[in-house]
């Protein structure tokens, strides 16, 4: 039954990563957002590629963030017995940044059905309201990764100290971790663009190796 529910992390962690790299290519490669326009310009662009990205924001929000549950469940069941109130602190922050993230999607897609509809009667009305919601959804969903960097800090620490997971995963995860917790400081975007890239790393390698490492379980 425990393997059972590791396989479901693996496939969970690939999943994540799946996501997230799905994401990445639709926005460069599909979506080309204007640079400096103005707001109104902005909306434009929302309502001409309405379904592509609210589809795009629902895969990398939504479903990413119900995917983590099923992760942040089993790595807190195969990681409890090692460091008990280390993993109820991770599993606690990996649910809270499931929540923030998934009610990031949300308010970013309510936010979009709202704006269009407000458009065609007033624009300006409009670019106001789509500013606000991206304000709101950055501010939850991206614009600082404190939730999943502490998450991860703490589940990459607890895999070092007890010598479950290769050294050098528990170890690339610690710096992505801190990456994250750096965020937090306005001056330092690059760590939010080290930490969103790296993760996908570490969602692989960590599904990969709960997926065919049965000494684990």
């Amino acid at each position: 039954m425990l393997e059972n529910y590791q396989k479901m992390g693996g496939l969970a962690a690939l999943a994540e990563a799946l996501c997230y790299i799905i994401g990445f290519a639709i926005f460069v490669f599909f979506l080309d957002f204007p640079g400096n326009s103005s707001p109104v310009k902005n909306v434009e662009f929302l309502i001409e590629n309405r379904i592509l990205i609210m589809s795009t924001m629902s895969i990398i929000y939504i479903f990413a963030a119900l995917v983590l549950v099923v992760l942040v469940l089993a790595l807190h069941d195969q990681l409890k017995e090692k460091s008990p109130k280390a993993m109820q602190v991770a599993t606690s922050v990996g649910l809270i940044w499931a929540g923030v993230v998934v009610a990031s999607g949300m308010i970013f897609n309510v936010g979009a059905e709202s704006v269009i509809s407000i458009y065609a009667n007033d624009p300006e009305r409009a670019a106001t309201l789509w500013m606000a919601v991206g304000i709101v959804q950055d501010g939850l969903g991206g614009g600082i990764e404190l939730l999943g960097g502490v998450w991860i800090l703490i589940i990459s620490w607890t895999g070092l100290k007890s010598g479950i997971y290769p050294k050098f995963l528990n170890c690339f995860g610690i710096i992505i971790g801190c990456a994250g917790v750096l965020s937090v400081a306005p001056s330092w975007e690059i760590f939010i663009e080290i930490f969103g890239l790296s993760q996908i790393v570490w969602f692989i390698w960590l599904g990969t190796i709960m997926l065919r490492d049965k000494a684990a379980a």
